[in-house]
């Protein structure tokens, strides 16, 4: 009797023990699911962030190869108009000069001064052909130097325009390692210079280059009438200005404020050359 109430007692504590195994095991395996689960998801995610990336990267490798193609297409256009300009139009204005001299000779008193006139208006218009051809053609741009070229700017400028267009330079010069940077540099310039003369009555033109150690920073600022920078259309000539400065990663700031003028800021890092 007392041996079947020991085993009696001792059943419940055999069957608690199997329950206890039991639920450990299942524990266990529901640790090793959640884990797997867990890990899965991890190793899902990490592949899906890196095809994102790499798309990411594949993107704005197009995009780059997309905006050089585009840089070296319209330099080529602008050197080939450059060309045109110096070999046709500005033989036709040299020819018309040569005539104009040759039949100076053979007009009356009375006409003489508006002959002049007219033979010096042919003559500037020449030179303003011959400089703007100049300016135009990139290997001419690297040939007399970044600052020069943008001092022959100005000075073209000055005389269709404005009352002053100075360039001012600061420390100690850094030539460009990379020339195609120097190009792009000076087009954006040169865009910011062209919307100057087109929109905003400015009377005076002022650039400074300010070279400093790691950077050059670029300061192109008018007086003219200004504009919201808010609301204006972004047409052609500022985009291109952006996407030309994003591609020699260059940061490009624009402000502008109605009856204060315009000013471009450019800063661009050595370190990208």
């Amino acid at each position: 009797m007392y041996n079947l109430l020991i085993l009696l007692f001792q059943e419940p504590k055999v069957s608690t023990a199997a329950e206890r195994y039991l639920l450990i095991y299942m524990l266990g395996v529901l640790v090793i699911l959640t884990s797997l689960v867990i890990l899965f998801f991890i190793v899902f995610q990490k592949r899906k962030n890196k095809l994102l990336l790499d798309k990411f990267k594949q993107q704005q490798v197009f995009e780059a190869e997309l905006s050089n193609a585009q840089t070296e297409i319209q330099e080529q256009t602008l050197k080939n108009i450059g060309w045109e300009l110096h070999d046709n139009v500005g033989q036709l204005l040299a020819a018309a000069s040569m005539q104009m001299n040759i039949l100076k000779t053979q007009i009356r008193d009375e006409v003489k001064d508006n002959f002049n006139e007219a033979a010096s208006t042919v003559k500037q218009s020449l030179k303003e052909v011959r400089m703007l051809s100049r300016s135009l053609n990139n290997e001419v741009i690297l040939n007399l130097g970044f600052e020069q070229s943008i001092e022959n700017e100005l000075n073209r400028l000055k005389k269709l325009k404005f009352a002053t267009a100075k360039l001012h330079v600061k420390g100690e010069i850094v030539p460009f390692k990379n020339a195609k940077h120097e190009i792009i540099i000076f087009r954006i310039l040169q865009e910011f210079f062209s919307n100057t003369v087109k929109y905003s009555e400015a009377k005076n033109l002022i650039v400074t280059l300010n070279y400093l150690e790691t950077t050059l920073n670029i300061n192109a600022n008018d007086d003219g009438k200004g504009f919201n920078i808010k609301t204006v259309e972004k047409g052609s000539g500022l985009l291109n200005m952006k996407s030309r400065a994003a591609l020699i990663n260059t940061k490009y700031t624009l402000h502008s404020k109605v009856g204060v003028g315009a000013t471009l800021n450019l800063v661009y890092p050595y370190i990208h050359e």
